[in-house]
């Protein structure tokens, strides 16, 4: 090895070795006295420590980065050979938030003390695309959201135990404890305590983790606390003091729960001498009956559905849907070759069309839309204006007709298909919705306290909605009706169609829908909506209000 490599490799050698030195540059003439020349020897020995010391701390630094490029080399490789369908688990696209706004940053504070500059001076300015805190934290949220809506529990989640998943992938007690303090951080001591017991658990279980015991107790007690909960606020917080018995916190808070456990009970004594005093009749207690589902609140229903229950449908009536073939009065574009309707529901009335858009044209539209996607926006109601909202998560872009020949033929067989004029609708919005991604409960058409929704388009309301469905989704991302009980499942290269106004020009209220979170999968939608400018002729309008 020549001397300059050895100074490239060695820079921190140099420094210790440079430190040493000025320690005895006040002794001169160390070879007149052999007394002195041997604390030069011990001095050495003493280098030559700290020197296999630096040696052993780059050498572990290095092993930690060469197993993270290794994990890091498989997990990639598997993910890109599909990257769509293994960002379809949420867990998965949660841990890619995680390390790309995290884990990579931690990694570049290690290696920054390196020689490798070219590394560094790559990660610096590729960072600057890397998700942001607010992705991870929506990420999170994403994940809070789907096990509120599809009553999985926090161990399925971890485990990666999801329906239909391709590449399972597991959490760890660092990703847990993410979920709980993100969920700490908005004061959701609900879903706090919940990934705090599962980060608990996973430790009891004996997994290795830089995260303590007595950090995730101090979390799991408070956030029970919260919610009201004091007797085992005060088991967790008892626990956490055998394992830290000088925690000064935990000491305060068991003073605090008791009293107030005291308390409690000495009220409860009070009510209950109160209650035999009054003699009150005990027969109120009765109980609950079922609710019907009309009296459900709009979430609950909306969920319900998203899960698959809940659906109106009776069989009466289910009878009555039927599936045919389609040539619109004889379209010239349809009369050899019909296309395949079937019913979907009945009040409101919604079709679907099967094999209505082709793979290569739906890969166009995913071509033509992915460089343009942005988070999706609304029609605020007050301003007309397009916005952003918390209750759309989901990207999308808008295509023109005049941009490829696929947009303006979808237009066309749009048209031909429903009859209905396409130079008033809007472009086709193509939508791809993200780790969580959904769309809450909406009406398409402005309402009567809405009269400026789509001034700025000139174009009057929102007479129809058609739906194209760009991928099969492999669990959740259903769109429901929560109004009327109706769940409508992806199903790639169908489409359905509903009116939004009746013949009148009045709103269906019973056409209020959202679209449910994507649990496992990729969903790919692309819609027009359809104005009334124009539609005089092809659809006239009625003499009842709902008819």
């Amino acid at each position: 090895m020549n001397s300059s490599s050895f100074r490239m490799e060695l820079p921190c050698w140099c420094l210790l070795l440079l430190s040493c030195l000025q320690s005895l540059s006040a002794h001169n003439d160390f070879f007149t006295s052999i007394g002195q020349m041997t604390d030069l020897l011990y001095t050495e020995k003493d280098l030559v420590t700290s020197l296999k010391d630096y040696i052993r701390a780059e050498e572990s630094k290095l092993e930690r980065v060469k197993r993270w490029a290794d994990k890091l080399d498989s997990l990639t490789a598997t993910a890109t050979q599909d990257p769509e369908g293994f960002l379809g688990h949420p867990v998965n696209a949660f841990k890619l938030m995680k390390r790309l706004n995290t884990e990579w940053g931690d990694l570049e504070s290690l290696v920054l003390s390196d020689t490798t500059d070219g590394f560094i001076s790559n990660l610096t300015i590729q960072r600057q695309y890397f998700p942001t805190e607010e992705d991870q934290t929506g990420a999170a949220k994403a994940l809070l959201r789907l096990q509120d809506t599809y009553n999985l529990d926090a161990n399925t989640i971890s485990t990666g135990n999801l329906p239909g998943v391709m590449h399972k992938s597991q959490m760890t007690v660092e990703d847990c404890y993410e979920l709980g303090k993100i969920a700490y951080s908005d004061a959701d001591y609900y879903h706090t305590e919940l990934w705090m017991a599962q980060a608990l658990k996973q430790l009891d279980e004996g997994e290795e983790s830089t995260i303590d015991k007595v950090t995730v107790l101090d979390y799991l007690s408070y956030s029970i606390y919260q919610q009201g909960e004091i007797e085992r606020a005060l088991d967790y917080t008892l626990r956490l003091l055998e394992l830290d018995p000088e925690h000064q916190r935990a000491k305060g808070n068991v003073k605090y729960f008791e009293f107030q456990l005291e308390k409690q009970k000495t009220a409860e004594e009070n009510a209950q001498k109160k209650e035999e005093r009054g003699k009150r009749d005990t027969t109120e207690k009765k109980k609950k009956s079922k609710k019907s589902f009309s009296l459900i609140p709009e979430r609950k229903k909306y969920e319900m559905l998203c899960r698959g229950e809940g659906n109106r449908m009776t069989p009466r009536r289910q009878s009555q849907l039927f599936c045919r073939y389609h040539d619109n009065n004889r379209n010239p574009r349809f009369v050899l070759a019909p296309v395949k309707q079937q019913d979907e529901w009945d009040r409101p009335y919604i079709v679907r069309y099967l094999d209505i858009i082709s793979d290569a044209e739906i890969e166009k539209i995913k071509q033509l839309a992915k460089p343009r996607l942005r988070r999706a926006t609304v029609h605020d109601p007050q301003t007309g204006k397009l916005t952003t909202a918390q209750y759309r998560v989901s990207k999308s872009a808008w295509l023109t007709a005049d941009e490829d020949p696929v947009i303006e033929r979808i237009n066309e067989r749009i048209e031909d298909i429903t009859g209905l004029e396409m130079d008033t609708a809007e472009e086709l919005q193509v939508a791809n919705y993200g780790v969580g991604g959904q769309y809450e409960p909406h009406f398409d058409f402005g309402r009567k306290d809405e009269p400026d929704a789509f001034k700025e388009l000139g174009t009057g309301n929102r007479i129809a909605t058609w739906l194209f469905y760009m991928s099969d989704v492999t669990a959740g991302g259903a769109t429901v009706f929560p109004d009327v009980g109706a769940a409508v499942w992806p199903k790639k290269g169908t489409a359905v169609f509903w009116y939004n106004l009746f013949a009148s020009g009045e709103g269906d209220y019973s056409t209020r829908h959202a679209a449910c979170p994507v649990l496992v999968g990729n969903k790919w939608v692309s819609n027009k909506w359809i104005h009334e400018r124009g539609q005089e002729w092809r659809r006239p309008c009625g003499l009842n209000e709902t008819e």
